[in-house]
């Protein structure tokens, strides 16, 4: 094992310390390597060094100014700081590298989610669920787009599946159920999805509200 894989596992395993020495002596041994940059980066990040976690993926940059994970790091970095225009930059800059991953794609989409741009956002949360189809969230924020695109008939698809894979999923019940009750006018069928997000969580107030709604047109 060499040892940024080394650092990686410190890292997957929480020993930071560990992780800032063994890549500190991999940049020392391969100053022009880029890797061992992304990697240190992605420690101070983990640790909240926010600022030199910057200054590390830029440095992988100026070496190699195609590493794809320097951009798409650096694109998460910006959107936990809430600099979405910068991450959807990054994002956009380490899918153009071949940087050809699941969470790329779904981080691109969210960040235009973020922005408010949700037909941009659909192709790359459905780019997404294409390479990892195990990915409950990608799947449902790709849902969350297709029902802003009023797309209900793929929606109901979608969410199906989010809750055969989640069956604890809250949101994708109640989204469900906002489905029927308005573009199936199943009221039956609305109700029951309700009921099955306020069985998962109680709290839920659409899923409530949602109910209500129902239970008012029945009266009707």
């Amino acid at each position: 094992m060499d040892k940024n894989q080394q650092g990686i596992q410190y890292m997957q395993e929480g020993k930071y310390e560990e992780a800032v020495k063994i890549f500190s002596e991999a940049i020392e041994e391969n100053p022009n390597e880029p890797v061992a940059y992304i990697n240190f980066g992605n420690v101070l990040t983990a640790v909240g060094e926010t600022a030199k976690a910057e200054n590390f993926y830029k440095k992988a940059l100026e070496l190699d100014e195609e590493a794809g994970a320097a951009y798409y790091s650096l694109g998460n970095l910006y959107f936990e700081m809430d600099k979405l225009i910068e991450a959807k930059d990054m994002f956009e800059k380490a899918l153009r590298t071949g940087l050809d991953t699941s969470d790329a794609y779904f981080m691109l989409g969210m960040t235009l989610m973020q922005l408010e741009q949700g037909k941009l956002a659909m192709p790359y949360l459905q780019r997404a669920v294409e390479l990892n189809p195990d990915d409950v969230d990608a799947r449902f924020q790709y849902a969350l787009c297709l029902a802003n695109a009023e797309l209900y008939d793929e929606l109901i698809k979608e969410l199906t599946i989010v809750i055969e894979q989640n069956p604890e999923h809250a949101d994708a019940y109640y989204n469900l159920g906002v489905a029927f009750g308005g573009y199936k006018e199943d009221a039956a069928k609305a109700m029951e999805y309700f009921e099955k997000a306020l069985e998962v969580q109680p709290d839920h107030m659409l899923a409530a509200h949602g109910k209500k709604l129902m239970e008012t047109l029945n009266e009707e």
